[in-house]
């Protein structure tokens, strides 16, 4: 398991992982990208992760191997980067789930809030979900499944085989069951050799 660790939230995707007994590898470089089987995209600031991952030789990699079937995770602006469509990027997105996602949707990061989700696959009581200047998925294509919506029907969290995209932060929360639930996932894909090769 990799975290993408260029800018944002990676300490705390990796610090939720051990607590799942899995040791991430922090993935700055392309050959670090290589040495895993499934990633992921942190919160952070998107349009900057962009031109770091640009800038480090590690776009045209990281978009070859999730077209190649690679489990990938995208929390906030790592949802934004999966998009296949993300308005006010100054770049285009990685373009690997088949959705639009607004930026921004919520307002600033004064307007941060904490909402009680029920999540699709995740068993117990509501998740709770930390919103900071999240996006919201629309125009989903026929093959993304959405996992999680606000009171309003906005999709805050959905599936795409072995890609998932949160529009909130589950790396900032003691809940580690969305990490779980993509251990799951990743795992599944590499059993059945849905995930294709390492570059």
């Amino acid at each position: 398991m990799g975290v993408l660790a260029l800018q944002g939230d990676f300490r705390e995707h990796r610090r939720m992982l051990r607590r799942l007994g899995v040791e991430a590898h922090l993935v700055r470089t392309p050959p670090e990208l290589d040495a895993v089987d499934a990633v992921i995209l942190p919160g952070g600031e998107s349009t900057t992760i962009a031109r770091l991952a640009r800038s480090s030789g590690l776009w045209e990699p990281l978009a070859s191997r999730l077209a190649a079937g690679m489990p990938a995770w995208g929390t906030c602006a790592g949802a934004i980067l999966l998009a296949s469509e993300a308005p006010g990027l100054d770049r285009e997105p990685l373009g690997q789930m088949a959705m639009r996602v607004r930026r921004n949707a919520f307002g600033r990061q004064i307007d941060s809030f904490e909402e009680m989700l029920s999540v699709q696959g995740l068993a117990g009581a509501p998740y709770p979900a930390v919103f900071i200047r999240a996006p919201v998925f629309e125009d989903l294509g026929s093959a993304v499944e959405p996992l999680a919506r606000l009171p309003d029907g906005r999709v805050v969290a959905c599936r795409q085989k072995s890609l998932l995209a949160t529009a909130f932060h589950p790396e900032l929360t003691d809940d580690s069951r969305l990490h779980a639930l993509f251990l799951a996932m990743a795992r599944q894909a590499l059993a059945t050799g849905a995930a294709g090769p390492a570059a």
